[in-house]
């Protein structure tokens, strides 16, 4: 018989976040704690993480649905998947806690040479979205740091300033010294998009993620056709959990690239449809974290590596908070390490 329980953790930056969205200070979020009643001391955790304003978990009733998950765990350990779609983040968190336990509570989900601290998994450096002082900051940091692809956020200062920034970069490393990859989240719109990926091709730029606002499938079909700059899909993934949906949304705007938030697109099984729709339609892919403390990195972490994608990831993130849990991850030379086999001791 398993038991569960909950309990809230709210995230604090060290430095609030800019986004298209707006300005983050704090992050919602919960562990799930999952574990045998006749074995109480090895509990598996799962994270739920929630974005403000962009998660479908985002809302006034999360609470109330945890707990009904946690009073009903014993029934959901077989049918998880199918009962919580319109919750991903509450799905990731118990997919994550039923691996741990299953794996024995020992937080390896995923064994490998990463969880030895054998080998390190590439990510690219994130940059905020800041006054340009500020963003350049960032940028000395993570080069200063080994990175070899920057991910910079876009579309909340004047894009004259952004450009400049991202120009004056691509004048001191070339395109294979240097990836750099923007995230608009959004922020432009249909018209004014062409205009803006012209531009950015000029820079020799990787990827621009969701250039406009997710919905517009016609539209990002368009920019997809013709764009000079490869797109890479994110939020347009989210709220879509049926196969027929995900294969009918890559097929209609066949785009460069998608992205996968597990928190976000409903845990690793759902994660891995979206890889195989992709594949299918021979469109690229990687795996980004949105903000998750070190548990939920972690477990995102030691997946990624069983997918045995080349292309830099988005992971990483922990280090913007100033109350993280504990953990052995850490980044050298713009790799993601665990630098010592995960400990037996929760």
């Amino acid at each position: 018989m398993l038991k569960a329980s909950f309990q809230p953790y709210k995230l604090i930056f060290n430095t609030p976040g800019g986004t298209s969205r707006g300005v983050l200070t704090e992050k919602p979020g919960w562990f799930i704690s999952v574990w045998d009643e006749k074995h109480p001391e090895k509990k598996g955790i799962g994270e739920c993480s929630v974005l403000p304003k962009l998660s479908p978990d985002d809302r006034p009733e999360i609470e109330a649905k945890l707990k009904e998950v946690c009073t009903n765990i014993d029934a959901l350990k077989t049918r998880f998947h199918n009962d919580l779609d319109i919750w991903p983040a509450i799905r990731f968190a118990l997919e994550t806690a039923f691996l741990d336990l299953q794996n024995g509570a020992k937080e390896i989900l995923f064994p490998s040479p990463f969880t030895k601290g054998e080998e390190g998994i590439p990510i690219n450096g994130l940059i905020w979205m800041g006054s340009p002082d500020e963003m350049k900051q960032q940028i000395d940091e993570k080069l200063k740091a080994g990175f070899h692809c920057l991910k910079m956020k876009i579309g909340a200062i004047d894009f004259e300033q952004e450009y400049q920034i991202l120009k004056n970069l691509r004048r001191s490393f070339r395109s294979d010294e240097l990836e750099l990859r923007v995230d608009a989240n959004g922020a432009f719109s249909f018209a004014e998009a062409p205009v803006i990926l012209e531009r950015l091709a000029s820079l020799h730029i990787h990827s621009i993620e969701q250039p406009i606002k997710a919905g517009q499938w016609q539209e990002m079909a368009r920019l997809c056709e013709t764009t000079p700059v490869p797109i890479a899909l994110d939020e347009e993934l989210i709220g879509i959990t049926r196969i027929e949906e995900k294969q009918k949304m890559i097929s209609t705007i066949k785009p460069q690239y998608i992205i996968l938030k597990p928190s976000l697109t409903g845990g690793f099984q759902a994660s891995e449809e979206w890889i195989a729709t992709a594949e299918k339609y021979n469109v690229g892919w990687w795996i980004t974290s949105a903000l998750e403390s070190n548990i939920g990195l972690n477990a995102i972490a030691q997946w990624t590596v069983t997918l045995h994608n080349p292309l830099p990831q988005g992971l990483g993130t922990g280090q913007v908070f100033s109350n993280n849990v504990d953990s052995l991850l850490t980044i050298k030379k713009g790799e993601l390490w665990i630098e010592r086999q995960v400990s037996s001791q929760k």
